[in-house]
């Protein structure tokens, strides 16, 4: 396996403008989730507001790396803030307690092999399993080549390493980097952009981003209106305004 050269290596896909990814993001049935009780939203925004997030899913330096990584998929920039300001990390790890976590509703049976990619998702791994597993690969691949673990690396070399993942030449044990950057790709973008009482979204700063107007019960009279921005404020379902 080749070292990636923080150096040479050309700027990475999953730094296109953020316009790009979000209007595409918003046609996609993975940015919707079900939506669950007011009072549960409440609750999560109270206990936001009163300690920082401590993980309960993945380990210190689990929450380490995924806090490095999302923050390099969506860096914070002119246009807002960052997978860290968002509150992305926390949102992953909520993630990974509900059912999708362990794949409750997944087909699981077997044969289990590598296919094209129009077949989708064909390990025999949930999400749990796939983030636990490919995060002790791909740190033990940084102290191989760096001699450090990710979130200690420079901005450029975890960019170079991201990179590498996303194009197929780092192999994380049995699981395809491709794969696993895919994972970590799309949990991001939904960390990003869903509701905040799922635990990111904080402040409601990626629907600020986007102009979206969140749960609002009526906004049909700026439908169609192409190029008009929408004048109100985005409000989530716990009705949290921005």
């Amino acid at each position: 396996m080749v070292k990636p050269d923080p150096t040479s290596t050309p700027k990475p896909r999953f730094t296109l403008p953020r316009r790009s990814v979000t209007s595409a993001l918003l046609g996609t049935t993975a940015f919707w989730l079900t939506q669950p009780s007011t009072s549960v939203s409440r609750a999560l925004a109270h206990e936001a507001a009163a300690a920082p997030y401590k993980p309960q899913f993945f380990t210190a330096e689990e929450y380490s790396f995924l806090t490095a990584a999302t923050e390099r998929l969506f860096p914070k920039d002119h246009n807002g803030p960052g997978a860290t300001e968002l509150g992305v990390p926390e949102f992953i790890d909520r993630q990974m307690q509900t059912p999708y976590g362990v794949g409750d509703n997944w087909y699981m049976s077997a044969p289990f092999q590598e296919g094209p990619a129009n077949l989708g998702y064909q390990l025999p791994l949930v999400p749990r399993a796939l983030y636990r597993r490919g995060i002790t690969a791909l740190e033990q691949y940084a102290r191989q080549q760096y001699g450090t673990n990710f979130a200690s690396l420079s901005a450029q070399t975890q960019d170079a390493i991201l990179t590498a993942l996303e194009g197929g030449s780092i192999q994380l044990h049995d699981i395809p980097g491709r794969t696993f950057f895919e994972q970590l790709r799309t949990n991001t973008l939904e960390g990003a952009f869903s509701d905040p009482l799922y635990g990111g979204n904080h402040n409601l700063g990626g629907w600020l981003m986007l102009g979206f107007p969140g749960a609002r019960a009526d906004f049909m009279d700026w439908v169609n209106q192409e190029g008009a921005a929408y004048p109100l404020p985005p409000v989530s379902i716990s009705g949290q305004t921005a």
